[in-house]
């Protein structure tokens, strides 16, 4: 009897009953109502297009000249001389747009897997290990998150000048390394997402804590991890600030470099622009690649939350 009322015996016994007016009336409304509607649409619509209005806007300026934006008869198609303006910026010395650019990539990729890298250590080590002060060490990485960088950026550039460190990328990378929300992201993700009892059955098969971390946690761990890269390497890439202060201005970040266009007395905004736009073309590389990942960690996160 218990097999009759199992999920497949069930789906096998309405499958076979014939298709009415009034079943079909009723899946239909089912499914009708599992669908967005037209004010759903429109409002995604709106997020859309505000979302994409800066850049077009952004685009505009830096496809004219100098006397686009303060143009009484502004037109909004875009002008002609977009790739002169970029072409300006790239061979612009007082700029250094290459090594700037390589300075961003490989900065933000190495913030980013050492941020993912120390997060899921300390999140599995918060959520699955039990050891004596974990939730009060917990808190206090949390409330970390309260001060403000500026504060710590005096004592900081000491500790750096000390060392011998002021302008070199490894100043901006060393203080990066570890972030008090990756490690509160992942240890909310990985209570929920892994199991007590498989982390128990991998210990009575005898497997270790690392070799356990390594197969289940990491694997348990990349929707998030993944999530959590991303945003991390979109966070370093935009800093400005630290940047700005502890590296030297021959040797810049892509932001420091780009800040250098308006440090003359007439700031051509069509050509600011088009810099900005060639700053975020690999970001938005970056979140096509890795989108799949993205929408997977939005998704299983909001699942299991």
């Amino acid at each position: 009897m218990s097999s009759l009322n199992s999920p497949a015996a069930l789906s096998i016994v309405e499958s076979s009953i014939p298709e009415t007016p009034q079943r079909k009336r009723n899946r239909t409304t089912r499914i009708k109502g599992q669908r967005a509607g037209v004010w759903v649409y429109a409002g995604l619509g709106v997020v859309l297009i505000a979302s994409l209005f800066p850049f077009y806007w952004s685009f505009l300026i830096g496809s004219g000249d100098s006397s686009t934006i303060n143009d009484p008869d502004f037109s909004w198609w875009p002008g002609g001389n977009f790739l002169a303006n970029a072409q300006t910026v790239v061979s612009d010395p007082a700029v250094n747009f290459w090594p700037a650019l390589w300075n961003s990539i490989y900065s933000s990729a190495l913030i980013a897997a050492a941020v993912v890298l120390t997060s899921t250590l300390a999140g599995w080590a918060f959520a699955k290990l039990r050891f004596p002060g974990s939730k009060a060490l917990l808190v206090f990485v949390v409330a970390t998150m309260a001060v403000p960088m500026q504060l710590g950026v005096v004592p900081l550039y000491i500790l750096f000048a000390d060392l011998g460190w002021t302008g070199q990328i490894g100043a901006i990378i060393i203080p990066a390394v570890t972030s008090a929300f990756g490690v509160f992201w992942m240890t909310q993700y990985l209570r929920q997402a892994v199991p007590d009892e498989l982390i128990e059955a991998a210990r009575v098969d005898g497997a270790s804590m690392i070799r356990t971390f390594w197969t289940i946690g990491v694997v348990a761990a990349r929707p998030a991890a993944a999530m959590l890269g991303l945003f991390t390497f979109v966070t370093a890439w935009n800093n400005f600030f630290w940047p700005f202060i502890v590296l030297d201005r021959s040797d810049p970040t892509l932001p420091v470099a780009l800040s250098l266009l308006q440090s003359n007395h007439f700031v051509d905004y069509s050509i600011v622009l088009a810099g900005v736009l060639l700053s975020t073309i690999p970001l938005l590389v970056l979140f096509v690649v890795a989108g799949k990942q993205l929408v997977s960690g939005i998704m299983q996160g909001a699942v299991k939350g």
